[in-house]
């Protein structure tokens, strides 16, 4: 009952955790997603991903406090308007987005676990992951 409490609780939170900018690395590509710290009631991201030397995507985030205190997670890939996920479960080190009108993806989840940061996105039900595990990016 308490950790649920908690877990409600923490809803309303941004997710720090995810403060920072993270790299994954596999041979020629590479995917760097970058976070700014929680600051009046939002947190900026922007995401690109490549090969080699070649852009091949690239996304404007960000996540914010609504004016109904729950959390959303705006996506804009490639420029394009922005999709909203509201945040449907949240911890000091995991924050899940959904939205299950939108095509793909329709659930958005990261994790920290340990000094990895690790991102998915699916179908609503969990089918369809596309993951991502990150290491922070040393200055």
């Amino acid at each position: 009952m308490v950790t649920e409490l908690l877990l409600m609780a923490a809803v309303g939170q941004l997710p720090a955790f995810m403060a920072g900018c993270w790299n994954l690395v596999e041979g020629d590509h590479w995917t760097q997603e970058c976070w700014m710290e929680p600051k009046a009631g939002i947190m900026l991201g922007a995401s690109r991903e490549g090969i080699a030397g070649e852009l091949k995507s690239w996304e404007q985030l960000r996540v914010e406090q609504a004016a109904d205190g729950s959390v959303v997670l705006l996506a804009s890939p490639r420029g394009r308007p922005a999709v909203a996920f509201k945040a449907s479960s949240s911890s000091a080190t995991a924050v899940e987005f959904t939205n299950a009108a939108h095509d793909y993806p329709q659930r958005i989840r990261y994790e920290l676990k340990g000094d990895k940061l690790e991102a998915e996105i699916s179908l609503a039900d969990g089918s369809k992951p596309v993951r991502w595990t990150y290491v922070r990016e040393r200055p």
